[in-house]
């Protein structure tokens, strides 16, 4: 399957902009939804089946947003597409849609940190923050995982799959300068476990990736690429 030539539409239901980044590396033209959802009250012990959820969720809520439109045919796909120069924080905009570009592909994706055996969402405030990089459980000298789910729905038929990926990243000590720096910019406060190890005053810090860096980012290629193959086979 060769992603520039794929005769289907994706949506992805994410404002992340990491996600965006990959899947516009990946040489998608894609569509923009949120899913609007109370993460909070989805709850489970186990990780796998916590972002498996939560991914499963948005997906249902986005779908019920594209069920209740007046006409769902036109309304499927929002009419700006949003190209692979996402990446580079400026997106072309392009408007009109392909009416023979079917099927639509709806993506909904979810993230956690998991380190020494406890589950890290995005941190609710500055010192939550600070604890999940720094103090006590840090990661400093240390290592956390980082679990990330895709689910891929066809429109069309109905078909659904879900999997997740698993990353490990071991670091170096952060010194304390680093962590208020990031808690300054406020980045680290929109991502799982407060975690971004492409961030410039991250990067240096990382002493080992044990799987890839997209997963840790929020989009693992290769399994998103799977999932797509096979909805749009379905």
């Amino acid at each position: 399957m060769e992603p520039a030539e794929s005769p289907f539409r994706i949506i992805l239901g994410s404002s992340s902009i990491a996600r965006r980044k990959i899947l516009a590396e990946m040489g998608y033209e894609f569509a923009l939804m949120s899913a609007d959802i109370d993460e909070k009250s989805i709850r489970t012990e186990k990780p796998e089946e916590l972002v498996m959820a939560l991914a499963k969720a948005k997906a249902d809520a986005i779908v019920s947003k594209l069920q209740t439109s007046d006409d769902q045919k036109k309304d499927v796909i929002p009419s700006i597409l949003i190209a692979s120069d996402t990446a580079e924080g400026k997106p072309k905009l392009h408007s009109g849609e392909d009416k023979d570009a079917e099927p639509t592909l709806l993506i909904t994706c979810d993230q956690v940190v998991v380190y020494d055996g406890t589950i890290r969402e995005k941190p609710s405030s500055e010192e939550e923050a600070r604890q999940f990089i720094k103090v006590v459980t840090d990661y400093s000298g240390k290592h956390a995982a980082t679990l990330s789910s895709v689910f891929v729905t066809n429109l069309k038929t109905g078909f659904t799959k879900v999997d997740c990926d698993k990353a490990e990243i071991y670091f170096h000590d952060i010194p304390d300068d680093v962590v208020e720096k990031l808690i300054e910019e406020g980045l680290v406060l929109r991502v799982a476990g407060a975690l971004i190890i492409e961030h410039p005053l991250v990067a240096p810090y990382v002493k080992n990736l044990i799987g890839t860096s997209d997963s840790v980012m929020g989009l693992p290629k290769a399994l998103t690429e799977k999932l797509l193959k096979e909805a749009v086979n379905s």
